[in-house]
């Protein structure tokens, strides 16, 4: 994994000043954060797998159900994983939309399906004109929603456009406390950033309501009236050398992005301690991730 870029914007500049960051702030950091390292959510990602085999896009992905899922919107679609694992499960039967803020992951996205029948399209999730009024029939979300502030436009934009009886299903934040490794690296990122930026607790991407599955629920179940929601706990893991895993789990966390090199080095540092306290006697340590699979039914 390349050396992370420093991202000093707008978002980061002012935190360190104090300042309470808006919802433009929070964009314009995010797509710098894509701009210089697009792919690098499906960098650990792809490779994190339950205990079944799948990673977190193939557990999203077998939410689709041919028979009543003809379009397929892929909302903040990324550099495309998603996508093309429902591509490669179901081919011509199903539709595909992807749709992203960020130019430079589409381009990935662009890269990896060239076909024309998959339509990508740069928008936002508030305003989502590029898609009809019940022009889809699943939305699936990939760990995004967590971003996206404020997050009742979104979720009202997905109403527009799903069918009646249609399915909202998203990849989520899981339970920190479920995983004490987990906890144990996300507490040393945190606490770097927080250093750093003695205002980044109180200012951290997206909306706070959906970073734990029951304020999200009870959001999902005032926009779709009469929805069933259901949520399911999952656990993702990806093994190998303590100090490379600390590398790509450290890489995985928007907080790093903003971390100086020198904080970023220890903290570095610190989560491969954190990942050696528990390696096995071949030497390799695990990092866990756990999510939750959020699905909607109208």
């Amino acid at each position: 994994m390349p050396e992370p870029i420093h991202i000093d914007s707008r978002w980061a500049q002012r935190l360190r000043s104090g300042e309470q960051p808006d919802a433009a702030d929070v964009r314009e950091h995010l797509l710098a954060v894509h701009q210089r390292h697009a792919g690098f959510t499906e960098a650990v990602a792809r490779g994190c797998r339950d205990a079944a085999g799948r990673n977190s896009y193939e557990w999203l992905a077998e939410v689709i159900d041919p028979s009543r899922h003809r379009t397929v919107l892929d909302l903040a679609c990324g550099s495309g994983v998603l996508a093309e694992v429902c591509l490669q499960r179901h081919g011509d039967a199903i539709e595909l939309i992807g749709v992203d803020m960020s130019a430079d992951e589409l381009a990935l996205a662009r890269r990896r399906m060239p076909s024309p029948g998959v339509r990508l399209h740069q928008a936002l999730a508030q305003s989502m004109d590029c898609i009809p009024d019940a022009g889809v029939d699943v939305v699936l979300c990939h760990w995004a929603l967590t971003l996206m502030d404020p997050i009742e436009p979104v979720l009202a934009e997905i109403r527009r456009v799903l069918r009646p009886q249609g399915t909202l299903a998203a990849i989520i934040d899981g339970d920190i406390a479920s995983s004490p490794s987990y906890a144990a690296v996300h507490d040393v990122i945190y606490s770097a950033a927080q250093h750093e930026y003695p205002c980044y607790a109180n200012a951290d991407l997206g909306d706070a309501r959906v970073r734990t599955p029951e304020p999200l629920a009870a959001l999902l179940r005032q926009t779709f009236r009469n929805a069933s929601v259901r949520i399911e706990p999952g656990l993702v893991s990806l093994d190998g050398a303590p100090q490379t895993l600390a590398e790509e789990a450290t890489g995985f966390f928007y907080a790093s992005f903003v971390l100086s090199a020198h904080a970023r080095a220890r903290a570095l540092a610190e989560v491969a301690r954190v990942l050696s306290a528990d390696a096995g006697s071949d030497g390799l340590g695990r990092f866990d991730m756990p999510i939750h699979r959020l699905v909607a039914q109208l």
